[in-house]
C-alpha cells in the first residue's frame, strides 16, 4: 500500500482537488460559494422573517446574519484589505492592512472584537444591507483574483475565502437544524450492510505535503506505522444503534467513559436522553427511529446512519459492541486504499478516537487567530472528525480534510463507525 496519497486533479468547481486550483476555476468557485450562502440567507428569512433573523443565544448557534455578514469580512479582511496576500502561509498574522469598505465592519463581524455572547447584540446591518455587503465584497475579491497569478502562495487567501465559506455554509445547514427551519435538504438514503473490512499492515503519509491548498491541521504529512486493523465498511446504522439503546446502554454507566457519564446525567436533568439528540421515537422491534430533520419528524430506516451522535455516545456504544472507534490514520487508510472493496463514507462526519493535537513541524496559519473555530484552543481536548456529511460542500469532501468538535458536540451531521479490539 503507498504511503502518500493520490492528487486528485481539478476538473470542476465541485471537485476536491480544487484545492489545486488556478485562478478562473476559483473565481467560478467563489461565485457559487456566495450563491449559496446567499440563498441559505433567503431561507433562513423566509423562516424566520426579515427582522433581524433573530434565534436565541446558545452555544450551538450563531445569529445568522452576524455569520453571514462575517464571510464578506472575512474575505475582505485577508484579501482586499490585505497588502501582503501575496506571501500565502507566509504572510505574517498582523500584516499591513487598508481600511475596510465599511468603516464598521471590524466592529460587527471580527470575531476578535465581538465574542460570541456580544453577537446577538441589535447593531448589525438588516438583510438587505447584509446582502449588498456580501456582494461588493465578492466583487472586490475577483477584480484581486483576475490579477492574480496561479502560485500557490499567491491563490493561498483566494482558495482559504472559498473553504471557509464553504464550511460555514455547512455551518448555517447544522444551525437550520438545531432551530428547526426548514430547509429542503434531503438524507442519504439507506445501505446494504456489508462485512467489515480487513486492512493489511502499511505505513501511511497521515497529512498532507506542501502543494496547493493545505490546511493548518494537516500539516505537515509524516509517516506512520500502522498495524493490521479490521473496519466497518460503512457508519454504524440506526438499526445497531438500536440494539445498544435496547440493551439499556443508556443506564449502564460501566459502558460510559465517567466524563461521558457525567455528560449524558446532566442532559438526563432536562430534556432525558435515551437516543442521539432529536430523536422522538425508537422503535425497538422494527429498528427504525423517528429524528426530527429540519423541524419535520422523519421516519429514518435502520439501514441509514445513525447521525446527531456525540463522541460519549459513540465510544459507549463501541465499548457494548466490544469494539473501539478507529484511529484517525485507520479511517483514513481505509478511505483511500478499501474504496473498491466497499469502504462507504460521506452521509455523517465521523468521530474518530483520536485526540486533537498538532502535528510534527505545525505551524499555525497567519488567519488561525482570526476567526472561531481555530485548532489553537483545542488541542487535547477535542476529537477529530474525520469524512464529510450530506450537507458538506463536494469539494470539502476530501479524504485528507481533518475535522474537530468537542466530545459533547451533537448539532452536526455525525455519526461513526468502529473497529474490531
Amino acid at each position: 500500500m503507498s504511503a502518500s496519497a493520490p492528487t486528485i486533479a481539478p476538473g470542476a468547481i465541485d471537485s476536491p482537488g480544487m484545492r489545486q486550483a488556478g485562478h478562473e476555476l476559483l473565481s467560478l468557485a467563489l461565485m457559487d460559494a456566495r450563491n449559496h450562502t446567499l440563498n441559505l440567507l433567503a431561507s433562513y428569512e423566509q423562516a424566520l422573517g426579515p427582522a433581524g433573523l433573530q434565534v436565541p443565544c446558545q452555544e450551538d448557534l450563531e445569529p445568522p446574519l452576524w455569520l453571514v455578514g462575517h464571510l464578506g469580512w472575512f474575505a475582505e479582511f485577508w484579501i482586499g484589505r490585505n497588502t501582503q496576500r501575496g506571501l500565502g502561509p507566509a504572510c505574517p498574522a498582523e500584516p499591513v492592512r487598508l481600511a475596510s469598505i465599511e468603516p464598521h465592519a471590524d466592529r460587527w463581524w471580527s470575531p476578535m472584537l465581538v465574542p460570541h455572547e456580544a453577537r446577538w447584540l441589535p447593531q448589525l446591518p438588516d438583510v438587505p444591507a447584509t446582502r449588498a455587503w456580501l456582494l461588493e465584497t465578492l466583487e472586490t475579491t475577483l477584480d484581486l483574483l483576475d490579477k492574480t497569478p496561479d502560485d500557490d502562495d499567491a491563490l493561498y487567501f483566494y482558495r482559504l475565502a472559498l473553504f471557509h465559506e464553504d464550511l460555514r455554509g455547512e455551518q448555517l445547514i447544522s444551525m437550520a437544524q438545531v432551530l428547526g427551519l426548514p430547509l429542503r435538504l434531503e438524507l442519504p438514503g439507506g445501505v446494504q450492510p456489508r462485512e467489515p473490512l480487513l486492512m493489511p499492515a502499511t505505513h501511511w503519509l497521515l497529512g498532507l505535503p506542501p502543494g496547493g491548498f493545505v490546511f493548518d491541521t494537516e500539516k505537515w504529512g509524516y509517516e506512520v506505522a500502522v498495524p493490521e486493523f479490521e473496519i466497518d465498511a460503512q457508519p454504524v446504522s440506526w438499526a445497531q444503534f438500536v440494539e445498544f439503546v435496547d440493551d439499556g446502554g443508556y443506564d449502564r454507566p460501566e459502558l460510559w467513559l465517567p466524563e461521558g457519564w457525567d455528560w449524558l446525567q446532566k442532559l438526563a436533568e432536562g430534556e432525558g436522553r435515551r437516543g442521539p439528540r432529536y430523536v422522538e421515537q425508537i422503535g425497538v422491534a422494527s429498528g427504525a427511529v423517528m429524528q426530527m430533520h429540519f423541524g419535520r419528524s422523519v421516519r429514518m430506516s435502520g439501514s441509514q446512519s445513525a447521525m446527531h451522535v456525540s463522541w460519549w455516545e459513540a465510544d459507549a456504544w463501541c465499548r457494548w459492541a466490544g469494539r473501539r472507534l478507529p484511529a484517525e490514520v485507520e479511517w483514513e487508510v481505509a478511505a483511500h486504499a478499501a474504496a473498491r472493496r466497499g469502504f462507504r463514507w460521506g452521509d455523517v462526519r465521523e468521530w474518530t478516537a483520536t485526540t486533537l493535537r498538532p502535528w510534527p513541524g505545525f505551524v499555525p496559519d497567519p488567519w488561525s487567530h482570526s476567526t472561531d473555530g481555530s485548532a489553537l484552543s483545542w488541542w487535547g481536548r477535542a476529537r477529530v472528525q474525520r469524512g464529510a456529511s450530506f450537507a458538506t460542500r463536494a469539494r470539502m469532501k476530501h479524504p485528507k480534510f481533518r475535522s474537530f468538535a468537542a466530545p459533547g458536540r451533537d448539532d452536526g451531521f455525525v455519526g461513526f463507525r468502529s473497529c474490531a479490539l
